[in-house]
């Protein structure tokens, strides 16, 4: 069997999908080397991984996206902080697989100097994807602005306007710092920034189809095995037993984003309906909260016995969360806020999974509303489940990494 060395950006949201492939791998006889954000070094080694923190100047580059005016300001920010990590993720993976000498390697797509340096290395390598690829298609919108899909003449004209610019404002703001790390390993320039999702040999893309939107020009290295969902394990929390009312479950991003007036509204929002909201803030402040009777506050609960019992899940829009919930049936009423999240929130809407409700207009009345409107779209949630079952999940990807390697 062979020795796999996994490396990822410090984000739980990048490590967490990863986990179920890593798993599967050493189920299947595979020594697994893992190097992610130092908070979850002893949990991997609790999973059986030989596991290792990333180099700590790493994490201390923090994303400040939330700090910007507008999404353009956002987006400059983002390309900063992972262009400033990326020529220490290239040691940093570089020292690590001369120190494990792995016959495969599988590196987190937003570690730019990772992918980079695996690319370098020589040997075999893979990429997971967690998240929308940021790909231009002939039968797609442009990534990032959360467009529906064309429609006819007046949308494909959108799109062939549209499109060239998004490509090229990506391509100012992220390709210096991508071209610059590859420059330093020996690696022939991008033309696009969007050939760094090209690269690899394989991409395991942890989506399916209809929630990605089907396209014709899919490159042969990707593979869409489906979301990968992980959390540590655990039980519904004590505070919900005994609670009869469907749950609404409320989750804001695990990585800071100054997001917590979701919860804020949603907990007006729901005060007094036929549920039980439960909220939980793994990175926003709690202590301003007007918590009604039927809402409870968490600071962090497992997801998934809770959405077991949920009409619906309210997200910031996070693909995580997102497809965890709808891998489970449960529709999504998304209110993004940045990131990649306004396109997540338009495949639920386009996939008829649930609502999407712009940050902008998030009002208690407003989000009640979209609520409803979720739960009455329970049937396409389940359809989205069904197709991401399909798509096989973490046997799927760890069959195409064996034949990779």
């Amino acid at each position: 069997m062979s020795r796999i060395l996994a490396y990822t950006a410090p984000a739980r949201g990048q490590l967490f999908p990863m986990i179920p492939v890593l798993e599967e791998l050493r189920e299947r006889g595979h020594e697994i080397a893992l190097r992610t954000l130092a908070g979850e070094v002893e949990a991997m080694r609790g999973l059986g991984f030989a596991t290792a923190p990333i180099a700590p100047e790493i994490e201390a580059l923090e994303m400040d996206d939330w700090r910007a005016g507008n999404p353009a300001g956002a987006i400059a920010r983002t390309a900063r902080a992972f262009g400033a990590r990326a020529e220490h993720d290239a040691r940093d993976l570089s020292r690590a697989i001369r120190e494990e000498e792995p016959d495969g390697v599988l590196v987190d797509v937003l570690a730019w100097g990772g992918v980079s340096a695996a690319e370098a290395w020589g040997g075999a390598w893979a990429c997971c994807c967690p998240f929308p690829l940021p790909l231009s298609s002939r039968a797609g919108p442009p990534a990032g602005a959360g467009l529906r899909p064309a429609r006819g003449p007046a949308g494909r004209l959108r799109d062939r306007l549209a499109t060239p610019l998004v490509r090229a404002g990506h391509d100012r703001l992220f390709l210096p710092w991508l071209n610059a790390v590859r420059q330093d390993l020996g690696l022939k320039h991008f033309a696009h920034a969007e050939e760094a999702f090209l690269a690899p040999p394989l991409l395991l893309y942890m989506t399916a189809e209809p929630f990605e939107y089907p396209r014709p020009d899919w490159p042969a290295g990707i593979v869409m095995v489906g979301p990968c969902p992980w959390e540590p394990a655990g039980e519904l929390p004590a505070e919900l037993e005994g609670i009869a009312d469907p749950l609404v479950l409320v989750t804001t991003s695990s990585e800071f984003q100054d997001d917590g007036r979701l919860a804020r509204v949603a907990l007006e929002a729901l005060a007094g309906e036929p549920f039980h909201a439960v909220v939980t803030l793994p990175a926003a402040d709690a202590t301003r909260l007007r918590v009604p009777a039927n809402a409870t506050v968490l600071p962090f609960a497992s997801h998934t016995p809770i959405l077991t019992r949920s009409a619906c899940a309210i997200t910031h829009g996070g693909m995580g969360v997102t497809q965890k919930a709808l891998a489970l049936g449960v529709p999504v009423c998304v209110v993004p806020f940045g990131r990649d999240q306004p396109d997540v929130a338009r495949r639920v809407e386009v996939a008829g999974a649930g609502s999407r409700l712009p940050a902008r207009r998030l009002r208690p009345e407003r989000l009640r509303a979209k609520v409803h409107e979720a739960i009455s779209r329970r049937p396409g949630a389940e359809r989205l489940a069904a197709a991401f079952a399909d798509a096989g999940g973490a046997p799927a990807a760890a069959d195409a990494f064996e034949r990779l390697l």
